[in-house]
């Protein structure tokens, strides 16, 4: 599914126009980015939890060439689901 779909989906279901279902997706998915931006965490009951972790920094083995590497530290979103959407999928 992209993002077309979805937002078919979502006026499908909520009695929406496209445009406003375009509006409203891309309004959540810029309020948890800014929340995540900010160090937030997003918990969705139902349906899961997005957080920043943090990676450290590593040593890693360029492939090609078998030479050592440092990795550096970054930041990563980190997904969780929720029980209901685990039980869900799992069906």
């Amino acid at each position: 599914m992209n993002k077309t779909d979805l937002v078919k989906k979502i006026a499908d279901a909520a009695g929406l126009s496209a445009a406003d279902a375009k509006k409203a997706l891309d309004a959540t998915t810029v309020a948890i980015k800014d929340a995540l931006v900010a160090g937030e965490k997003v918990q969705l009951v139902g349906f899961g939890t997005f957080a920043v972790k943090e990676r450290p920094a590593r040593q890693g083995v360029n492939p090609a060439t078998g030479d050592k590497i440092q990795i550096a530290a970054k930041k990563v979103v980190k997904f969780n689901p929720g029980a209901e959407f685990e039980e869900a999928v799992n069906k």
